[in-house]
């Protein structure tokens, strides 16, 4: 079943996971310090808070240090990876951070808008990275384009898909070990696989399109070659969140004033029902290597 979900903010799920990102701090230290004035002078739109030379936070909204310790990596040391969706890069950095032999920063959504890879570009330059960059859109990568890698990271990208599960396939082709993908999940309250459509500016942002659960998820990857799938969730209570619910009741509200009345109830349930039901997930496929 497909069903359309209003957009409400504060999302709970039996699945929460509160992490001490600590053991990543070598990485990508957590630490939220002054934005460096010389950081606010480049008049950069921020998404990412990577954290600069001089103990500086670039202002981004994306909570990026505490993201990563949802994500389970494996050891990277000595392999390639490949980040897709790259936005300012801070993953990338992360993973070269964290021993990393080559990472190619993936991107054209963010990077194609004007400014849009300024973030990237003056983050790497500040970090001295040696991360690679590529501007592709998500199903045109391929062997052929891109190479292949050892772990590739699909964050945040898959609900933003028009076709989730083609654009699977894509980085599914590149991948020789181990696929990491984060993503908006909804109906979680379903056991077998299903998936949410957003057919309008849906949670806030018109390029939302689908809030696959768990089981989709998981079964997706599986049907795209991998010989093992297991989900982690990766939603986290934030002070952020909890100050970002009277606007989305607000969008709630309004959704609902302009529904036909003998529809409300029906609606009204949905909004309920996503309180218990968005969640953030975080899958990991794996390939079995071939015997020698």
């Amino acid at each position: 079943m497909i069903v359309p979900w209003a957009a409400f903010a504060f999302d709970v799920s039996d699945n929460l996971q509160i992490i001490d990102p600590a053991a990543y701090d070598a990485a990508m230290p957590r630490g939220y310090a002054m934005t460096s004035p010389r950081v606010s002078e480049e008049g950069i739109d921020w998404w990412h808070q990577i954290e600069l030379p001089g103990n500086y936070v670039t202002p981004g909204l994306d909570e990026s240090a505490a993201k990563l310790a949802t994500l389970h990596l494996p050891d990277l040391t000595g392999k390639t990876v490949l980040d897709v969706g790259a936005f300012d890069g801070y993953f990338s950095f992360a993973a070269e951070r964290l021993g990393a032999s080559r990472v190619v920063a993936l991107d054209s959504y963010a990077w194609r808008r004007p400014g849009g890879k300024d973030g990237f570009e003056y983050a790497r330059t500040a970090l001295a990275s040696k991360v690679e960059d590529v501007e592709m859109e998500v199903l045109d990568i391929a062997p052929e384009t891109v190479g292949e890698f050892d772990v590739v990271l699909f964050l945040g990208v898959l609900y933003h898909m028009r076709h989730p599960l083609l654009a699977l396939e894509r980085v599914a082709n590149v991948t020789k070990e181990r696929l990491v993908v984060e993503t908006l999940a909804d109906m979680t309250f379903m056991r077998s696989p299903a998936a949410a459509f957003y057919p309008w500016n849906m949670l806030g942002d018109e390029t939302n399109w689908w809030g696959p659960n768990r089981a989709a998820v998981i079964g997706m990857m599986r049907s795209i070659g991998f010989d093992r799938a297991e989900a982690y969730a990766a939603k986290r209570l934030t002070r952020e969140r909890l100050q970002g619910i009277p606007v989305r009741v607000k969008v709630s509200l309004d959704m609902l004033a302009r529904t036909p009345v003998s529809s409300r109830p029906r609606l009204l349930r949905d909004i309920v029902k996503s309180v218990s039901t968005q969640n953030r997930l975080v899958v990991h496929g794996w390939r079995t290597p071939p015997r020698r």
